[in-house]
């Protein structure tokens, strides 16, 4: 591991396959709770399976007591954008969770995010939560060797703003991930291209579209965590670490690599 200007951490191969086995860790964990999201269901349920899941695995939770957090996951619901902590809250046929989660595998980190409706949803919720997720994808495939940070940023702005007008939080980023699970540099998502630190081999980034049917304006709340919208109006999160290598992007977090994603983007797969 090696330090560039601004604190980016440049990782060894070796050290990216530590971070391959957390992701690995984050993705399998959050397929098991999509399969659990239900009515009835509390979101501490669901953290608890989190935790069980992770530590079966051999890794840590990332979250757990992260600057006092008492969760695993962030469990974010309807308005709550992120941050969401887990408890007695009782999901409905109709709700959308945000699901955040985190691992650690030999000191190194994953970190990925879905959001999943509980039962049907309206229209304009699931189209949402569609726009949110393409515009992850499309933003990682915007990075290649060479390239900058915000060439992400940038795509997926254009992507979302193409799509309706929807609210994209300014306030909350992506960011550098390694042997810290935030670190330099921040991937905002929006901005204009060419910007920021150079995309280089061992850059490990999180790339992790928030996405509102309305404002982009949002507050926390008492609890000092949970970020909601000012409008009321619902929001999405996606998120997956990847990095670069010399045959093309590899995505961390995701069970395949990101493979199927990135072939249909026309993006080479640069997994090992």
């Amino acid at each position: 591991m090696r330090l560039l200007d601004r604190g980016v951490e440049i990782k060894t191969p070796d050290q990216i396959d530590a971070m391959r086995k957390a992701g690995l860790v984050v993705g399998r964990t959050l397929e098991l709770l999509r399969g659990h999201v239900r009515a009835g269901i509390t979101t501490g349920e669901l953290d608890a399976l989190a935790e069980d899941s992770i530590r079966s695995a051999g890794a840590t939770p990332s979250f757990l007591g992260y600057h006092g957090f008492p969760g695993s996951i962030c469990a974010s619901v309807n308005d709550e954008v992120v941050h969401g902590i887990p408890g007695d809250r009782v999901l409905t046929d109709g709700d959308v969770i945000s699901i955040d989660c985190g691992a650690i595998v030999e000191g190194w980190h994953g970190d990925a995010a879905i959001t999943v409706p509980v039962g049907a949803v309206p229209d304009d919720v699931t189209e949402l939560m569609r726009v949110t997720e393409e515009a992850m994808w499309r933003g990682i495939a915007a990075a290649h060797l060479g390239g900058r940070v915000t060439d992400i940023s940038h795509a997926v702005e254009r992507y979302v703003r193409g799509q309706g007008g929807y609210g994209i939080l300014e306030d909350y980023t992506g960011h550098g991930i390694g042997s810290a699970m935030h670190q330099p540099p921040n991937v905002p998502n929006y901005g204009r291209p060419g910007k920021g630190p150079r995309l280089v081999e061992g850059l490990a980034l999180a790339v992790e579209p928030m996405v509102t049917l309305g404002t982009k304006e949002v507050s926390v709340l008492e609890d000092d965590w949970t970020v909601v919208t000012d409008d009321g109006r619902w929001a999405a999160h996606f998120e997956h670490t990847f990095t670069l290598t010399p045959t093309g992007t590899w995505v961390l977090t995701a069970i395949d690599g990101g493979e199927h994603q990135l072939t249909a983007l026309g993006v080479p797969f640069g997994g090992r």
